[in-house]
């Protein structure tokens, strides 16, 4: 499969039904008002199929679909030169990769010299071994460590981070985990990568952790759900979450960077085509 290729016939047909990017539907047009996503972003993991076999021309139908911003999961056997390199022939950033705890603690010189080539800020865990976690006193310790792990990365220029998943909300002894984190870290050292989708799907609102701990969630998963019970995940705009009550509380939430994702699409170039084109109509 050729995925520009693709890409191409996708914007074609979005554009013959009226939802192209707005990019591409008024030429020399301004830069988006401040109630609209002036850069959309996209976990590559949800295109992982692709790049494992077509890593270059991905990354390339990902831009012509109009992502400005890449959140990787992996290299793909690609030497941070080579990432970099693709990312600027594409016109991409990358402000954000996920990784395991152990990227971060026992191979943080690599880990962050790799980030620093690509361009990377963010050093994202992307989950936790929840074996290890059965109490709010190890839940507690966690939070020590990610302070101790954001200030290895200040002292590298980068920031460290955490994507949750709907685990976190599950309570232990009348807490939940998202909060002891959230409540035991040093917000000038850890951020928070709020996925929307889980914090729905555990039955959180995500404007009420906005509003208890404003600032503190530096990016977002934008994935969407279907209807209860199923709460299924779909593409952006199909599904039931109200994404201009969320992101109306950008500023609150201290949002800076919007990830599309969908952990399973059946087509991922249609799927992530179509949830770029309903973000980038969407104003709030």
């Amino acid at each position: 499969m050729s995925t520009r290729r693709d890409a191409v016939k996708l914007l074609a047909a979005l554009a013959a039904a009226g939802v192209a990017p707005r990019a591409l539907r008024a030429a020399g047009a301004t830069s988006p008002a401040p109630d609209a996503i002036e850069r959309i972003g996209l976990q590559l993991y949800t295109v992982r199929s692709l790049m494992n076999t077509d890593m270059p021309g991905t990354i390339a139908a990902v831009a012509q679909l109009g992502y400005r911003e890449v959140e990787f999961a992996g290299y793909f056997g690609r030497t941070p030169a080579d990432v970099r390199a693709l990312l600027t022939a594409n016109g991409l950033t990358a402000p954000s990769t996920h990784l395991g705890l152990e990227d971060v603690q026992a191979r943080f010189d690599a880990t962050a010299a790799a980030a620093q080539a690509i361009g990377i800020r963010y050093l994202t865990v992307a989950s936790l071994d929840m074996r290890t976690l059965k109490t709010v006193d190890d839940w507690a310790r966690m939070a020590e460590t990610f302070n101790a792990i954001g200030a290895r990365a200040k002292q590298a220029g980068l920031r460290f981070g955490y994507h949750n998943h709907s685990v976190e909300f599950t309570p232990v002894d009348g807490r939940r985990p998202l909060d002891i984190l959230i409540e035991g870290t040093d917000p000038a050292l850890v951020a928070y990568e709020l996925d929307l989708y889980w914090a729905v799907r555990a039955g959180q609102d995500p404007v009420a952790y906005f509003k208890r701990y404003p600032g503190r969630f530096a990016m977002v998963h934008v994935k969407d759900a279907t209807a209860a019970p199923a709460l299924a995940m779909t593409d952006v705009g199909s599904g039931t979450i109200d994404w201009k009550a969320i992101f109306a509380l950008h500023a609150t939430a201290g949002i800076e960077h919007y990830f599309v994702e969908h952990d399973n699409p059946a087509a991922p170039m249609e799927s992530i085509g179509k949830s770029a084109a309903y973000l980038k109509a969407l104003r709030f």
